[in-house]
């Protein structure tokens, strides 16, 4: 399944970069996930759990045209965030670079259970729930238009369609981190989240997963 190194993460990465200021809608995801991975209790101040979930969203276009979202209340993402407060903080340490076969059993075991608890009568859950797990767990990509356009064309000889979480999509995705993860390693190592009241670098790295997101969503829009 292996492909040949891609010259260009770097510098489309970078292009990315240049458009997650503080004050950047990219910035979301810093907000998010730095709020998600070191806050204890989420069910300690239930709204700001909520609102800091559903502002990602919004901010990540899950609010637009006819979203069914749209037509709900931050309280409408309580149930997301109580499943979420269930969950072992060791779920945090899962990233491409460990993409065991236990570990994306339990991804897609946690992609099922939020999509349980947050779509309603048919919507389309894919882009939605993939852009909660890395907004919230930074261990996945989200499968929206352009990284999957990106993807599908990247592993079209391997029929992998991405047009569903599982298991054959996550292991192309780690067989693109195993033929580039020098790059994507250096680039998370390198890129920090930042601060929603400081502005400053935390000391939190970006996903590897984040980094290939970041890849397929830019090359996307090219």
């Amino acid at each position: 399944m292996s492909k040949s190194i891609i010259p260009d993460i770097e510098k489309v990465v970078n292009v990315f970069k240049e458009d997650s200021k503080p004050l950047d809608r990219y910035s979301s995801f810093d907000y998010c996930y730095n709020y998600f991975l070191t806050t204890k209790d989420l069910n300690t101040d239930i709204e700001k759990s909520c609102l800091t979930l559903g502002f990602y969203l919004a901010s990540w276009g899950m609010l637009r045209g006819s979203s069914f979202l749209l037509l709900k209340s931050v309280k409408y993402y309580q149930p997301v965030i109580g499943y979420i407060a269930s969950l072992d903080k060791s779920l945090w340490n899962i990233d491409v670079d460990t993409y065991t076969d236990e570990n994306i059993k339990t991804i897609i075991e946690i992609y099922d259970d939020i999509k349980s608890h947050l779509i309603q009568n048919g919507n389309a859950d894919l882009t939605l729930v993939t852009k909660v797990i890395l907004g919230i767990f930074g261990f996945v990509p989200a499968y929206d238009q352009y990284f999957c356009n990106t993807f599908r064309d990247i592993y079209k000889d391997q029929k992998c369609g991405f047009r569903k979480m599982n298991i054959k999509s996550l292991k192309c995705i780690s067989a693109f981190y195993e033929t580039n993860h020098v790059i994507i390693d250096k680039l998370s190592a390198e890129t920090f989240t930042t601060d929603f009241i400081t502005m400053e670098e935390t000391k939190f790295h970006y996903p590897k997963a984040k980094i290939i997101d970041m890849y397929g969503f830019s090359k996307g829009l090219i």
